[in-house]
């Protein structure tokens, strides 16, 4: 399996096009090559990125299937069991993939051979959750969707009748991870956690939580960051500055600015009593940060408020490579990165 790489920018001209805007009216909102949204609301997401079955080549090692969580919201997992576990328990990483909340998806191939490989060098079991889309799903729903993944995993465990994989997981080692949105989704998960309204549901108290493995997670705000005005953003960039101000208008609730929490988490509040010295997650964050990225500046304040505010992180800075370099880009600097990560993220997990 390769990993693929993508030009946000990219402009794709398809057949059909003079057709949409015919049915569907002006494009309102558009990162070429990913997503196109129309004056009516119609998208349309080009599939530049092939989508995989569960199916992977039996040399690797590692067993994948497919389940469905949510059969009404079509929120569905796709499971990554490393095969020499059968007679052991391992800890149990529950994943969200990136995309801006608008993009992206757990059958992406490049999650598909990342999480695959991720299993592996980490020995672990991995949950990569499916959850619903911006702009038709704007957000909480992401938050929610995750939350209900978490709340159908604890019900299992306490059913007589769980799942073949669960019998691999060692329930008392659960951490949430992901990459880009996804890393957004597993800071607001652990927020709610570590808070009193987050752990009523017996079912999710069922599930020991140990940790957060956030990869450049995705945060925004109104003030530009260094990172932001200064890094450079060639048209191969997996994320540049134009991109994530349309991601970020496309999955907020309508009329919010980019200072809105669940965008910019480091942004005082005194309205609502948002306090940062308050601000509490899991035990311990492991926070991965891309040297080129535009999010690096956000990714570093993230982790000095958490310490601040009393939580344990650890932070590590990945040189020479940029957003998503662990999914994206096929250079020999980011597959050697890619390998130290996996290598961080097993230290940070069987500590």
């Amino acid at each position: 399996m390769a990993a693929t790489t993508f030009a946000p920018n990219l402009t794709l001209k398809a057949v059909g096009d003079d057709v949409s805007q015919k049915w569907h009216g002006a494009v309102t909102d558009e990162i070429g090559g990913l997503i196109r949204v129309y004056k009516d609301g119609h998208v349309e997401r080009p599939n530049i990125v092939p989508f995989v079955s569960s199916a992977l080549p039996q040399e690797l090692g590692v067993t994948s299937t497919d389940m469905v969580v949510d059969k009404f919201t079509n929120v569905w997992a796709r499971v990554y069991v490393p095969n020499h576990v059968q007679n052991q328990l391992v800890p149990l990483i529950v994943y969200f993939h990136g995309g801006g909340f608008c993009v992206g998806s757990a059958g992406w191939n490049c999650y598909h051979e990342f999480l695959a490989k991720l299993a592996l060098k980490v020995n672990c079991v991995i949950m990569s959750v499916n959850y619903r889309l911006a702009p038709e799903n704007p957000l909480p729903a992401a938050y929610d969707d995750g939350f209900k993944a978490l709340t159908w995993l604890g019900q299992r465990l306490q059913g007589a009748s769980s799942e073949w994989w669960m019998r691999q997981c060692d329930f008392s080692r659960v951490f949430l991870a992901g990459d880009s949105a996804g890393a957004n989704v597993a800071h607001h998960l652990a927020t709610r956690l570590a808070s009193n309204n987050g752990t009523k549901l017996k079912a999710v108290n069922s599930l020991c939580f140990k940790g957060a493995i956030l990869i450049q997670p995705f945060f925004g705000g109104e003030a530009r960051t260094d990172s932001e005005k200064r890094t450079p953003q060639p048209p191969s960039s997996a994320l540049t500055v134009a991109a994530s101000d349309t991601y970020w208008r496309l999955a907020l609730p309508r009329g919010s600015s980019r200072d809105h929490p669940w965008c910019n988490p480091l942004k005082q509040d005194k309205r609502s009593g948002y306090n940062l010295e308050k601000l509490r997650v899991l035990p311990r964050t492991l926070v991965c940060i891309s040297e080129r990225d535009i999010l690096r500046d956000r990714n570093v304040e993230y982790c000095e408020a958490l310490a601040k505010a009393g939580n344990v992180v650890e932070c590590v800075v990945y040189d020479g490579v940029g957003h998503a370099f662990q999914v994206l880009s096929k250079s020999n600097t980011a597959q050697a990165r890619a390998l130290e990560m996996m290598s961080h993220v097993r230290a940070f997990v069987h500590r």
